[in-house]
């Protein structure tokens, strides 16, 4: 995620090592560089322009944290500058209707009916509520298919009325279906459009003005960059909405869109997808998303991540095997299964202050743990119970049936032991409070590297 930026932007503040104050000439080449960094990574002339400019104004004022290098200092005024260009505060969505209706917009293939199920499954499982999906693409059949198909998948209701070619009545009768039946949130998902077809964005606007949604989301796709801001302007300039959602994420943005989308149509970014799973979905945070843009990770997002995998009960079992030196393969394997669903490896170390610079040549699978499951899948349950019992021959055995070489059964094994030992360590004092709050995870060297 802004691998490209985060990479320019350290460099940039490079010109500064070494300096011990801050003067006219040491801020102004590198936040020359800074700039050049924004305008590569597609950021607005202008936006990139007054963001350095008001970086520089503080930057020469500042008198008071004289304990900071120059560096440092420029690196918190930029990380500062940037929480307030993106947004400043978190922006929740609003929930306040009975049913709330939220009506999703967007351009075609910018994610919005896939988006549109990982929010109604973010709605239902975090917020517990009652969503219903509402199929108002009347022009793609496929895309009253597709949100049939995500709805299941997440366990949700989808409503879609398909031999009827009226947008406006096929969202009021969804509307009314809710309140007959229960449902405290309306999803309701439209056809993907472009800002120059204006019959397609009157039909949107007088869906719009039927409905009267508690909230209008605009979907866009990260990676389109300056495009996508300024598509963002003319939809809002007609629908007037109320907060934007950026889409893949994942893939190898440039950063635009998120810094400039703000200061353009003066709405707050409310979601971000983060990979093609249905829980692939974040709160975007501004500071967070500073920080990670500046290399500094997001612990406390990776915190909250593994909270919410967190199994008190399974914890304490965990900790009870292990004061017993019970704790086997089987329990391993569990432990994996929790930190995968914490979402994607490269999204995890990049939460992590200063991984991602130190690994930023590592490929990182999505699917690091695959080869360290087909390991442990071909132990025989005595084998997974009491890894003590591995010898030679059974090494080879286990590694001829998951297909990989006996050396990467032995480090497989080394790591277990090393960790086990940690875990056992960590049972006393400060440890165990630790390990109650991690949930007994225990992570091996990031298998998937290359």
């Amino acid at each position: 995620m802004f691998d490209n930026l985060t990479d320019k932007l350290d460099k940039a503040f490079h010109i500064l090592k070494g300096h011990g104050k801050i003067t006219d000439v040491n801020v102004a080449d590198t936040l020359k560089e800074v700039r050049r960094a924004l305008l590569d990574a597609d950021v607005n002339f202008k936006i990139a322009k007054d963001f350095t400019t008001r970086v520089k104004d503080k930057a020469i004022g500042e008198n008071v944290l004289t304990t900071l290098q120059p560096g440092q200092l420029l690196v918190k005024l930029v990380k500062d500058e940037l929480t307030e260009l993106m947004g400043g505060d978190v922006a929740g969505v609003n929930l306040s209707g009975n049913p709330t209706v939220i009506l999703m917009s967007g351009l075609q293939g910018s994610g919005k009916t896939t988006f549109s199920g990982k929010l109604a499954n973010f709605l239902k499982t975090k917020k517990n509520k009652k969503p219903l999906l509402v199929a108002c693409d009347i022009y793609r059949p496929a895309a009253i298919n597709q949100l049939h198909v995500v709805g299941d998948q997440i366990g949700v209701e989808v409503y879609s009325e398909p031999e009827n070619k009226n947008a406006v009545s096929i969202a009021e009768n969804a509307i009314k279906h809710a309140k007959a039946n229960g449902f405290n949130v309306v999803i309701i998902d439209t056809a993907g459009r472009l800002a120059v077809d204006e019959e397609m964005m009157n039909e949107i606007a007088n869906v719009h003005k039927a409905i009267t949604p508690h909230e209008t989301l605009f979907v866009v796709d990260a990676m389109t960059g300056q495009d996508a801001v300024n598509t963002a302007k003319a939809f809002n300039d007609r629908l007037n909405f109320d907060g934007v959602i950026l889409t893949k994420l994942d893939g190898d943005t440039r950063g635009g869109a998120a810094i400039s989308i703000k200061s353009v149509v003066n709405k707050p970014i409310k979601f971000i997808g983060t990979g093609e799973k249905m829980d692939a979905i974040d709160v975007f945070y501004p500071s967070r998303m500073a920080e990670r843009i500046l290399g500094m990770g997001d612990v406390v997002s990776l915190v909250e991540r593994a909270q919410e995998q967190y199994d008190e009960e399974e914890a304490r079992k965990i900790q009870k095997k292990i004061a017993k030196n019970e704790f086997g393969f089987d329990d391993f394997l569990a432990q994996i299964q929790q930190i995968k669903k914490m979402g994607s490896m490269k999204d995890l170390v990049g939460m992590i202050p200063g991984a991602g610079k130190a690994l930023k040549d590592v490929e990182i699978e999505d699917d690091a743990f695959k080869h360290v499951e087909a390991i442990i899948q071909s132990m025989t349950p005595k084998e997974r119970s009491k890894p003590s019992i591995i010898d030679v021959k059974r090494k080879t055995r286990i590694a001829k049936g998951a297909g990989r070489k006996i050396e990467e059964v032995n480090q497989l094994m080394k790591q277990f032991d090393q960790m086990s030992k940690m875990m056992k360590m960590m049972q006393g004092g400060g440890g165990k409070k630790l390990m109650q709050m991690m949930g007994g995870k225990g992570m091996p060297n990031m298998p998937g590297m290359k």
